[in-house]
């Protein structure tokens, strides 16, 4: 109680903070891992500790299902390749390598350490990525595979780093338990997933709700998701995406516009907050973190967290252009999303693209300090110093330096002939002929007889929105109410239909149709 005012100025600190990243056009995570950070060395200054068993809980659900809702399942399938490589293959082995290089160089690291190490710093970051490319105009399936990646590597780094933690704890490490047992992870945690999210959105259908139990509904959702599979020994996280995937790709069946619209809003503020205090708390926590390296020195403990650090550049670019090089001759066998050459440029952007963050600090804080047998867990503060310094840098010197490639390169749009304008133009011009065809078809009396059914059609005949409409009888609003939902149906069908639509833009207006069809009852 005693730090209360201080957290919640704290609080106040990170929104400021926040604001000032964006009127310098600087991605917030850099502001706010500098400012923890000076911060911690102010005299009087409380020094935080956070509960290792709590981390995860606390921050992991709700972040990782606002990222799965907010991603398009569309493009999430279209690219499944190169996602998939980058978030399973490329995160093994960058583990594999830091495990390698860190037991080779980093006095008393074996390998079950270095492989511990791997997990944790390997998974890039995407609200680290996501802060940082609202500034620039990158393409579409730039934006989606980096979305897509961020969501699944989380959990493959998440699985190797519970595999590197039995067996550093165990001094032992059994292949075939572990295939199991990876197994398991795997398609248990989908399934977990799947099953609590189809049963979520029972509840959601049937009960009499409204958008206020709707929104908790979503927010309870995600930590019984993780509970669940992580107490039946899968992935929590990737039950927590498969479950989030699943509700956001079913959300025009059982949520009121109400509800979406409330709902997106208050997704949107949590997430922004919680990442804000998450990247406050990884500097914030730097003192507790040295005062426990011990008889490594801090030269030396730096020195090593630079050494990781070009490790996983490094190990990234090379990826980046061996998925391009792959992608190239895999084309003549197989069928590709795209069959052109992306050329040099792009996989630079999609390798330098690798800032660490949440994920990496929640997993390195939630290493036990004891183990079982009641002995010093080796190595912890280390490796929490390693950790430390690799978000520190890949922030500082990628994060920094990405927008200037991007804009420097200026990187086409290939999957775009026509600009946004012009698309978002097509969709609202169809969207109006539909409202007409309905008009004119099924109720030309109401027609006749109604003057606001009249405003409408011309209005839309003009090419004009309807936010001037004269006030609705109960008839019309019924009229308007179905035109409402075929326009959305129509909608959700050309998304599904055509792979190369932008899926935003297809948002865009479905969002437009949830606050026409809230603008209905205050008519």
């Amino acid at each position: 109680m005693a730090y209360f005012p201080f957290y919640l100025g704290l609080v106040l600190v990170i929104l400021l903070l926040m604001m000032l990243a964006k009127k310098l056009r600087i991605a917030y995570p850099v502001l706010l891992v500098l400012a923890g950070l000076f911060i911690s060395f102010i005299p009087f200054v409380p020094q935080l500790h956070i509960d290792p068993e709590l981390i995860f809980i606390i921050f992991l659900p709700p972040l990782l299902y606002e990222a799965a809702w907010a991603i398009s399942w569309k493009e999430l399938w279209r690219w499944r390749r190169i996602i998939s490589s980058f978030a399973f293959v490329v995160v093994f082995i960058t583990a594999l390598t830091v495990a390698v290089i860190s037991n080779h160089f980093i006095p008393g690291f074996s390998l079950a350490l270095g492989f511990l190490l791997g997990g944790i710093v390997s998974p890039p970051d995407a609200v680290s990525a996501g802060a940082i490319l609202k500034f620039v105009k990158i393409p579409k399936r730039m934006s989606s595979i980096l979305e897509g990646e961020s969501l699944l590597n989380d959990a493959s780094s998440l699985i190797i780093f519970r595999f590197a933690l039995i067996a550093v704890a165990t001094g032992q490490f059994i292949w075939q338990d572990a295939a199991l047992n990876f197994g398991w992870m795997l398609a248990g945690g989908i399934g977990i997933g799947l099953l609590i999210g189809l049963l979520f959105m029972k509840l959601h259908k049937y009960l009499p709700t409204d958008a206020n139990t709707d929104i908790i509904f979503t927010l309870i959702t995600p930590y019984v998701i993780y509970i669940a599979a992580e107490e039946l020994h899968s992935s929590g996280v990737l039950a927590v995406v498969a479950g989030g995937l699943f509700l956001s790709n079913k959300r025009y069946t059982f949520l009121s516009s109400s509800s979406r619209l409330r709902g997106s809003n208050f997704w949107e503020s949590l997430s922004f907050l919680l990442n804000g205090i998450v990247f406050m708390l990884i500097g914030l926590d730097l003192p507790e973190i040295i005062a426990g390296l011990g008889s490594v020195s801090i030269l030396d403990a730096t020195l090593y967290g630079l050494l990781i650090t070009v490790v996983l550049i490094i190990s990234r670019l090379i990826a980046a252009y061996g998925a391009l090089i792959v992608t190239l001759i895999a084309r003549n066998f197989i069928k590709v999303a795209d069959t052109r050459n992306p050329g040099l440029k792009v996989p630079f952007v999609l390798g330098w693209s690798g800032m660490r963050g949440v994920v990496s600090l929640a997993a390195a804080l939630s290493i036990p300090v004891y183990l079982p047998g009641g002995a010093a867990f080796p190595h912890r503060d280390l490796i929490l110093f390693v950790t430390f310094v690799v978000i520190l840098l890949t922030l500082l010197l990628q994060g920094l330096s990405l927008p200037y490639l991007i804009r420097k390169f200026n990187l086409p749009d290939v999957d775009q002939d026509t600009s946004e304008e012009e698309i978002e133009a097509g969709l609202r011009k169809k969207m109006a002929q539909l409202g007409l065809e309905y008009i004119n078809g099924q109720c030309p009396e109401r027609l006749k007889a109604q003057p606001a059914l009249r405003q409408i059609a011309a209005k839309w005949r003009q090419g004009e929105d309807l936010e001037h409409t004269n006030a609705m009888t109960v008839e019309v609003k019924q009229v308007y109410q179905e035109i409402l939902n075929r326009q959305r149906e129509w909608l959700l069908e050309k998304n599904s239909s055509e792979a190369g639509l932008n899926e935003d833009l297809i948002r865009k207006q479905l969002q437009y149709l949830d606050l026409e069809e809230e603008r209905l009852g205050y008519i």
